[in-house]
């Protein structure tokens, strides 16, 4: 819980991580802390017209972030925790830093089924970004040290790196827009 709290403060000061997720390694921030997001950017060089899904405590959040109905939450009880991020109309008044959004009234939103996840959220209390640890437009990795090759002489590194060896081989979350019907598959 130690190593839990310290990791939490690096988020809560607005430091970029490399964290090992129930997915592939990724670079999380606090998703409400703006200059933060702004940096996950600028190190992944990710375009400003994609946007940046995040990491939530449960489904009581996403009603907070989102628009749930009856339907989308019942399938969200059968999925969540896990390897699923979903597309939903976002509350305007939420409380996330805008530039996530990349200017769409939408927001992708996971619970995962990573406990050290998990635990950091509910350690800060905040949602986190859920993007993978790579440079745009190369392979996000289960593997350190592919993850770390990609930063290597980079001008903007992540801050802070936790690494647990390598993960087990598994793709980027599923992605499925919610807000049209039918809900249709964005990534498989």
């Amino acid at each position: 819980m130690e190593k839990i709290n310290a990791i939490a403060k690096e988020l809560k000061k607005g430091k970029v991580i490399v964290c090992p997720t129930d997915t592939l390694y990724g670079l999380i921030v606090d998703a409400t802390n703006k200059k933060a997001v702004d940096k996950v950017f600028k190190i992944k060089k990710r375009p400003k017209s994609k946007a940046i899904a995040v990491f939530i405590k449960n489904i009581k959040e996403a009603k907070r972030l989102a628009f749930v109905d009856r339907e989308q939450e019942e399938f969200l009880k059968k999925v969540w925790p896990g390897k699923l991020t979903v597309i939903l109309k976002r509350k305007q008044n939420c409380d996330l830093a805008k530039n996530l959004f990349a200017g769409k009234k939408v927001i992708g939103l996971r619970v995962s089924s990573s406990k050290l996840v998990n635990q950091l959220v509910k350690e800060i209390n905040r949602p986190l970004t859920t993007t993978s640890a790579n440079i745009s437009g190369k392979p996000g990795s289960t593997r350190i040290k592919d993850v770390l090759e990609q930063f290597r002489g980079q001008k903007l590194q992540p801050d802070l790196i936790i690494n647990v060896g390598n993960l087990p081989k598994s793709k980027p979350s599923a992605v499925i827009d919610l807000t049209i019907f039918p809900p249709k598959v964005l990534r498989k």
